[in-house]
């Protein structure tokens, strides 16, 4: 039975406890919206689908395109650009090249005969805060991010395998720190 698995980068730090605080408080105090769906992250990779036993041929193609990577790690890992609040989307824009060449040597490398589909590359680096909300949410969701997010707080960056269960959750098959 194939399983369904992402690579994310996550924020760690106060920043990210800032961000999971405005998820519990605009879930309690204006409703569900898809964010709440997912724990903090910036996406590297799309969905895609394999069997459990080509996990380890991720985690190590992972792993080696990461100490690939390590002699050119910028410090930060991520730049955060801004805060951007849109009709139907609130999150942090974020750059890293750095990230995205990463993420492309992994894809680069890995080799696995049983996944069903290609491995699609972000390019569009961004945390969601919000997204897929009804109109009237908006305004409230807005001042609930201006009140909570500071762009400034410290952050720290990890590199993380994730597969998703319907109905489990998540599993992080391992997890990677990047600048802590």
């Amino acid at each position: 039975m194939p399983r369904e698995f992402i690579v994310y980068a996550c924020p760690i730090g106060p920043l990210a406890q800032r961000i999971d605080g405005f998820y519990e408080r605009t879930l309690r105090k204006v409703g569900h919206n898809r964010a709440h769906d997912y724990m903090a992250h910036c996406t590297l990779t799309g969905f895609f689908h394999d069997e459990v036993e080509a996990i380890p041929s991720y985690v190590n193609a992972l792993d080696e395109a990461l100490a690939r990577a390590r002699s050119t790690q910028p410090t930060p890992v991520v730049r955060i650009l801004g805060v951007e609040l849109q009709e139907n989307f609130h999150g942090l824009l974020l750059d890293s090249p750095w990230l995205k060449a990463l993420t492309a040597d992994f894809a680069a490398a890995v080799d696995s005969p049983s996944r069903r589909d290609d491995l699609r590359l972000k390019d569009w680096l961004h945390l969601s805060l919000a997204y897929d909300f009804p109109p009237e949410q908006g305004p409230k969701l807005a001042r609930i991010a201006k009140e909570m997010i500071d762009i400034h707080l410290p952050v720290h960056w990890d590199l993380r395998f994730y597969e998703r269960h319907v109905k489990d959750g998540w599993i992080s098959h391992v997890v990677w720190p990047l600048d802590s």
